[in-house]
């Protein structure tokens, strides 16, 4: 992979992260702090460590993107960079979104400097509780010029009567679902996964900005125990985000006219060579197969396609990896082995899985690794219940064609299948996707999207202890059920 490279090729110049573990809240910065630490950490790394120099990127920052996280600034990117353009996403738009529009503004010419900052202080937040307060954090009112908002995250009546609320419950279910579609055995599967997962924390040991850089063996992570709750099966807390940290990230992007100019020497340059997104949105219950992603295969076929390459020749992967079906999907998605290495950061159970920023440090750590090695790398990314998502390679050699940022949510949705929903049902049906719930102080409660005999779906519970703990040592998916009254036996 190797093209011309013109005055306004994007390429990525400067990487910045930043962390903290004070275990008294006081002693811990605030989110926009980090945040700040992670650009100015960004600027001396693409060699611009002062404020305001004719060589000073940071100073010449155009547009700013900020993911919004747990904290209330209005404004953040006006804080960190007063001139520039600000945009504010929240939750529920895709943050890799902000990346492409970062690379395809300085492609097509309008801007010469951006920057997608993020950061989140969960630790901090968690630790003010525990002292009976809470931490707090800059007054900022402002109002960003643009403001990104997502359509509300698609949750049906049906399956918050069954008892579906928590992401983990909603992402174990489809862990039933592609368990069920690639023919593999409960043990099987909660092996493979377990197995995929402690490979993951090796990688984290050789992350310097992994949370919780440890190894954990397949058992450790696999079986439940009392510092390793089960969440919802076959998920246990070690399947499941670190999001309670304190962590921040910074991308700073610029035309190659700019890196020339100011003199970032090109072993320093990355190439964004090309990103997609589905924002094809479909309700967990409607999806008429509940192991595929057909936004995660569009949008695979889609990068590969004008990187014209295979996901063989990607040097590097890092898959998002909230919960594991998310990493199973897209590898299916991209045909790339579980076998092979998936992430560069150690993954989000234990690199850390900032709010709405893990994409963002993903995306450092890979840069790091290409300039290292050289090469090419994917991150994906994910939003939602596993409803939207994206994709983008970057390279240490120019790219063949133009940066492009690929929209395949038509492709998606002609793609995919929908089911009708019911919300009320008496007969009997054939589960779907299942998952047991555990939930501290409550009975442990069986939920199962069930297919109906005329095509249709709905969802139903089951607090019977013997039939919940059957669902943890049998295969439920495929398995006949009576339903009544919202609940099955």
């Amino acid at each position: 992979m190797s093209g011309p490279v013109g005055p306004t090729t994007p390429v990525l110049v400067g990487v910045g992260t930043a962390s903290q573990k004070c275990e008294d809240h006081t002693d811990a910065a605030e989110p926009l702090e980090l945040m700040r630490r992670a650009l100015d950490t960004a600027g001396r790394d693409a060699g611009a460590p002062s404020r305001g120099g004719h060589g000073d990127l940071l100073g010449r920052i155009e547009h700013i993107a900020v993911p919004h996280g747990r904290w209330d600034y209005g404004d953040p990117g006006r804080l960190l960079a007063p001139g520039a353009t600000t945009v504010l996403a929240e939750v529920g738009v895709l943050q890799q979104s902000l990346i492409s529009e970062c690379a395809q503004k300085i492609a097509d010419g309008e801007i010469a400097v951006a920057a997608v900052v993020g950061g989140e202080a969960g630790h901090r937040i968690r630790q003010a509780a525990r002292a009976g307060t809470e931490a707090s954090e800059t007054a900022d009112d402002g109002v960003p010029d643009v403001h990104r908002t997502p359509d509300a995250e698609l949750r049906l009546p049906v399956e918050a009567t069954a008892g579906l609320s928590r992401a983990v419950g909603y992402y174990a279910v489809l862990e039933a679902g592609f368990r069920a579609r690639h023919g593999l055995g409960l043990d099987e599967s909660r092996d493979r996964i377990a197995a995929m997962y402690s490979r993951f924390s090796e990688v984290a040991t050789g992350n310097p900005d992994a949370w919780r850089p440890r190894s954990a063996a397949p058992a450790e992570i696999r079986d439940a125990g009392p510092s390793n709750p089960m969440m919802a099966f076959p998920y246990t807390r070690s399947h499941t985000s670190s999001w309670s940290v304190d962590q921040a990230g910074a991308l700073l992007l610029c035309s190659a006219g700019v890196a020339e100019e100011i003199g970032v020497p090109r072993e320093r340059w990355v190439f964004p060579v090309v990103a997609a997104e589905s924002n094809h949105m479909v309700n967990v219950c409607r999806r008429a197969d509940l192991g595929d992603s057909p936004g995660a295969r569009a949008v695979a076929a889609a990068v590969l396609d004008h990187a014209g390459s295979s996901a063989d020749d990607l040097d590097l992967v890092d898959l998002y990896s909230c919960f594991p079906v998310a990493v199973e999907m897209f590898a299916d998605a991209l045909g790339v082995s579980e076998e092979r290495a998936l992430t560069v950061t150690g993954g989000m159970p234990w690199a850390g899985g900032p709010y709405n920023n893990y994409v963002l440090q993903a995306t450092c750590r890979m840069a790091e690794q290409i300039r290292a090695d050289g090469g090419t790398g994917l991150v994906s990314c994910v939003s939602g219940l596993m409803t939207k998502q994206a994709a983008a390679i970057w390279s240490s050699a120019p790219p063949s064609r133009p940066f492009a940022s690929l929209d395949v949510t038509a492709q998606a949705r002609e793609s995919g299948s929908e089911v009708e929903v019911v919300d009320e049902y008496t007969g009997s049906a054939v589960v779907a996707g299942y998952t047991v719930l555990h939930i501290p102080g409550k009975p442990d409660r069986g939920v199962a999207v069930l297919d109906l005999p005329d095509g249709r779906r709905t969802m139903a519970r089951c607090e019977d202890p013997d039939v919940t703990a059957a669902m943890e040592t049998e295969e439920w998916c495929g398995r006949r059920v009576d339903v009544d009254g919202g609940a099955f036996r």
